[in-house]
């Protein structure tokens, strides 16, 4: 990177697109490495499993109205019941096998990104087959800390459950008595739920780029990322929130054009269908891509930011040590010592 890690904590979010971008070109050809064996499949399976997924539901659908309108206990009604079964079955095994297999590429997309970044911030021989060969085993860390954070979403998730369920009770014990404070109190609650759940994600995507350059993962890494991101977390929920709304609209044009294509706009045919899925996968591998470096980048800025000035030949020595397990970062080649501004 060009700019000095003291100068970073000043970089505005515009400041750090621009850094991502000249990162992304200067290196462009390892991070089209990188992106045709793990991003591009990551999204292929994103896009892939929403026409899957309809796919399964339509079917189900038409089966379920067919059996609405057959006898009970013919043995046209016990076929179709059969085939709904066996659907469903297959739905949930289809919905565990690609929530694996993201979570899988997703984690290796991570830690490939993070580790190729901090090579170039190092200034180290960086090559695919290096980083290939680093990532499984940074993968494992970045899983823990995955796993973390899914329980603490389940823990956020199960009490937002039990408030609802409260107000509820509260609401029906009102008896249709003051709906305005009711529906008040609900947009409320949504808008806290919403909130907590964007201040969670942001955390966690931190948490996955600090387990791979610290020798933190798990809950601890949880807490370290809630630190680093003070006086940064408005760039970090912003930049989140720019990220998965580009994510929602490629989706929402997937959907549209692509997923229910074949209904409206069945006149310009597969051509059509096909030409708009690759323009979405195109812009999403790219989407990705870039979200996973400006991820990076917003780390180094956090740590500029609280003055914790990080020791290149202390973290390329670290980066540098295969003894066959990836040897992490010690806190004290991390939390170096502060700077004057």
């Amino acid at each position: 990177m060009d700019r000095e890690q003291e100068e970073m904590q000043f970089l505005g979010l515009f400041d750090i697109y621009i850094e991502a971008y000249k990162l992304i070109y200067r290196w462009r050809k390892i991070f089209s490495q990188i992106t045709l064996s793990l991003i591009l499949p990551m999204c292929f399976i994103i896009l892939a499993h929403m026409e899957i997924y309809h796919i399964f539901f339509s079917d189900l659908k038409h089966s379920e109205f067919q059996l609405l309108h057959t006898h009970t206990g013919t043995a046209k009604y016990n076929k179709i019941s059969d085939h709904i079964n066996s659907e469903l079955a297959s739905l949930w095994l289809f919905i565990i096998v690609y929530i694996t297999f993201l979570i899988i590429f997703s984690l290796l997309s991570t830690s490939a990104v993070v580790y190729t970044i901090a090579c170039i911030y190092t200034s180290r021989e960086v090559n695919f087959m290096k980083v290939m060969s680093v990532v499984p085993k940074v993968w494992k860390r970045v899983m823990v800390t995955f796993l973390c954070a899914f329980v603490c979403f389940f823990i956020y998730n199960l009490v937002a459950f039990f408030a609802l369920v409260i107000v509820s009770i509260w609401a029906f014990g009102m008896q249709g008595e003051n709906d305005g404070l009711v529906k008040f109190v609900l947009v409320i609650m949504a808008i806290v739920y919403v909130l907590g759940s964007v201040y969670l994600s942001v955390i966690w995507h931190l948490a996955s780029v600090v387990t791979v350059l610290e020798d933190s993962y798990g809950v601890k890494v949880m807490l370290k990322s809630k630190e680093l991101l003070k006086g940064k977390m408005t760039i970090a929920l912003v930049f989140f929130f720019k990220f998965n709304l580009s994510l929602g609209i490629l989706n929402f044009i997937f959907k549209k054009f692509v997923v229910h294509g074949h209904g409206k706009h069945m006149h310009l045919g597969m051509l059509y269908r096909t030409g708009f899925g690759l323009l979405c996968l195109l812009m999403m591998f790219k989407l990705v891509l870039l979200g996973l470096v400006i991820q990076t980048i917003i780390y180094f800025v956090c740590k500029s930011y609280h003055h914790e000035n990080i020791d290149k030949s202390a973290l390329s020595d670290h980066l540098e040590v295969y003894l066959g397990e990836y040897e992490p970062l010690k806190s004290k080649d991390v939390q170096m010592e502060g700077y004057e501004v």
